[in-house]
């Protein structure tokens, strides 16, 4: 090396070595109003310049310099940890000393293998490993010394990062240099020289940049780990302690010496990195090393800061892009529980739960009536929220049947059913899948998720709310225009009978009699059969009824459709029922109309009747497009909500009417792509109601 140069790096020691005593000395003089960290950075300070002495007397790779240096880095790291403990805040500091205390085992390990080195003596080629294995060790400590001080940063308040910038900078600097220098001298053929002098010009840099604002009065910071910090932190630990074992077995086994050993050496990185390759990316793995860390580093489970601004997200997302707010519900109770879908399950006017939302959970089925008035009942009143894993080990007895329906409890992936309540009101219920870590709920969920359930609730009134002033709205609207056109119609229709009974007068007149008189009696019989349709909606809710047999009804039905498309009659059980023949026509006929609609040409629409308990039920069913959830709770039985051009879209409003005004119910389970399947229920007149109830052969459900 030129003369010129070693002594630019002997003068560069020097001037770090009094600089950076000089630092120390001013700080410890005045630790009292510098805080608690004050005294661990003069000491990381003198270390340093003793360090930078050594160099100047005994070379970069003398043995007093290479303790020194260890015992400057592990005050750094002291010091990196005193920086954020003031006010005795221990508390705070739990998640943080593992890492400082491996790194320091780390550093340990260091000063170890200098002892070793200077037992070894002169032996060239245990030198050399020895050297290797302390490269390895050093840039484990500088990776994890950078990473801790990235993320004690992003962990301090904002307003307390003035102050630390200029600190954490310091240290960045110190081991991103040190970081590269061990990097090339690793994949190098040994320490290249120019750089293990040009240190004492990092150190001068270092001890610029901790003068210029370590010590301002910003600098009294209050430290809020993060659990991803923690989880990124012992994250690394992990990789690190991977990286030593891979270290020292290669050495070990690279000390025998034979072509076996380098062969199994060989083997063994190869299976270490396939094992690594397989392990880290594994959710499960991820999600077994938060619960431990929140388990047995934090008081809470939840970051409640991160889930509220989550839950924030996930509900106030908008757009065309955005999914429909009844699976972003939930989604965001989904989200709290690590679970990977879920269901939403909402009442219905007689009480009972259907299927409202999806989100991620394609495969399971759903009956109509997912859940019965009952089983809503106790979650409105109990307000309770139900493990299912709890309930299926035993752990839970006493709870009403109703209250887990057997498709729910059957289901293996089903973990917990959370209810939305709003004003001890039950707006619904969501069943979310068991997460990848499965686990026992506990206070801190119930508590959460009760919480939340309550805010979902709210959203879903608000929703509802709008949705009827919008149903309100277009009702007044309707009734209007209806009653400005049924005006209008019986004025014309007044007209043109006078005008018939006038042309009879004048039937004398040939051409009188033979157009006008056919044009306008034809047209008043127009007119007259609009009135009596327009007039018609409504009136058979309250016409008398009658016993009916289904089977010549459904005969009548198939028949009107025989030239058009096929209708198929599966099986027909002898049913009488009490009900209005016209109004329950108009409403099979409907409903057969649009099961031809929705399905492809020529494709046929199944007609069942048969007998359960003591009803009778007609099922209609169809292999069409299918309809999704979203779309029955939302339009098929609201007004006005037409998917064919030009519909009045009250034709399933209506038939749903006439249906309840018999005493009936009309149900429909539909699955998007497969087809839907209408069941229409009626109470079986009294003296018909033997025989047993048959399931259902097509099980194609929402």
């Amino acid at each position: 090396m030129a003369p010129v140069l070693l002594l630019f790096f002997q003068l560069s020691h020097l001037a770090a070595a009094v600089a950076a005593l000089a630092l120390a000395g001013w700080l410890v003089a005045r630790q009292r109003d510098r805080g608690t960290a004050a005294l661990a950075v003069g000491a990381a300070l003198a270390l340093s310049s003793a360090w930078a002495l050594a160099v100047v007397g005994f070379g970069t790779q003398g043995a007093p310099t290479l303790v020194l240096f260890s015992f400057s880095y592990l005050a750094w790291l002291w010091s990196l940890y005193r920086l954020f403990a003031y006010d005795n805040r221990a508390r705070s500091m739990g998640p943080v000393r593992p890492v400082v205390a491996a790194l320091a085992l780390v550093e340990l390990l260091q000063l170890l293998l200098i002892g070793v080195r200077h037992y070894v003596g002169g032996d060239i080629l245990a030198l050399g490993e020895f050297l290797r294995f302390a490269l390895s060790l050093r840039l484990l400590f500088c990776v994890g010394a950078l990473v801790l001080v990235h993320n004690l940063y992003a962990g301090g308040s904002a307003a307390s990062r003035t102050g630390l910038r200029w600190p954490a900078a310091a240290l960045a600097v110190m081991w991103l240099y040190d970081l590269n220098l061990a990097t090339v001298a690793y994949l190098g053929d040994g320490l290249p020289g120019m750089l293990t002098q040009l240190r004492g010009c990092c150190m001068l840099l270092v001890v610029a940049l901790l003068a210029g604002g370590i010590f301002g009065k910003e600098g009294n910071l209050r430290f809020s780990p993060s659990r991803s910090f923690t989880f990124q932190s012992f994250s690394l630990l992990v990789i690190g302690a991977y990286l030593l074992v891979m270290v020292l077995v290669a050495q070990g086994l690279s000390y025998i010496g034979t072509e076996l050993a380098r062969v199994v050496q060989l083997a063994f990185l190869v299976m270490a990195s396939a094992a690594a390759l397989a392990l880290l990316p594994s959710p499960r793995l991820r999600g077994w090393l938060r619960v431990t860390l929140s388990k047995h580093l934090f008081q809470h489970r939840y970051d409640y800061r991160a889930e509220w601004l989550r839950f924030t997200d996930t509900i106030g997302r908008a757009g065309p892009a955005a999914a429909p707010l009844r699976e972003r519900i939930v989604q965001s109770v989904a989200d709290i529980t690590d679970s990977p879908a879920g269901l939403l399950l909402t009442p219905r006017e007689g009480g009972e739960l259907a299927l409202d939302a999806r989100w991620q959970w394609p495969g399971i089925e759903v009956p109509a009536e997912a859940m019965t008035p009952a089983g809503a009942r106790f979650f409105e009143e109990s307000q309770y929220i139900l493990d299912l894993d709890d309930l299926r080990s035993g752990r839970v007895q006493g709870l009403p049947e109703a209250a887990y329906p057997d498709w729910l409890l059957q289901e293996p992936s089903a973990w917990a059913l959370v209810p939305l309540l709003h004003y001890e009101r039950l707006l619904g219920v969501v069943a979310v899948a068991r997460p990848p870590l499965a686990r026992r709920l506990d206070w801190e969920d119930f508590d959460l998720l009760r919480v939340v359930g309550r805010q979902l609730a709210s959203y879903l009134a608000e929703q509802a709310s709008e949705d009827a002033l919008g149903e309100a709205q277009r009702f007044d609207e309707f009734n209007r225009r209806i009653a400005f056109v049924m005006h209008d119609i019986k004025n014309l229709a007044s007209q043109l009978s006078l005008l018939a009974r006038n042309a009879e007068k004048h039937a004398d007149k040939p051409e009188f009699r033979a157009d006008m008189l056919v044009t306008l009696t034809n047209s008043s019989d127009k007119l007259q059969a609009l009135l009596t349709r327009l007039g018609r909606y409504g009136a058979h809710l309250g016409e008398a009824r009658a016993p009916l047999p289904l089977t010549q009804v459904l005969d009548d039905v198939a028949t009107r459709f025989a030239d058009r498309s096929r209708v198929v009659l599966i099986d027909r059980e002898p049913c009488v029922v009490m009900a209005d023949r016209e109004g329950l026509e108009q409403a099979l006929v409907h409903l057969v109309q649009n099961a031809i609609e929705a399905s492809e040409e020529g494709a046929p629409v199944f007609l069942d009747l048969r007998r359960d308990g003591e009803e009778a039920v007609i099922e209609i069913v169809d292999t069409g497009c299918g309809m999704s959830p979203e779309f029955i709770r939302a339009r098929l039985f609201k007004p006005f909500h037409s998917s064919k051009p030009g519909g009045f879209g009250i034709g399933a409003f209506e038939a749903r009417e006439l249906i309840r005004a018999m005493g009936g119910r009309l149900d429909v389970e539909s699955r998007e792509g497969l087809g839907t399947r209408f069941l229409l229920r009626l109470p079986l007149l009294a003296g018909h109601m033997q025989g047993q109830p048959r399931q259902p052969r097509w099980n194609e459900v929402a």
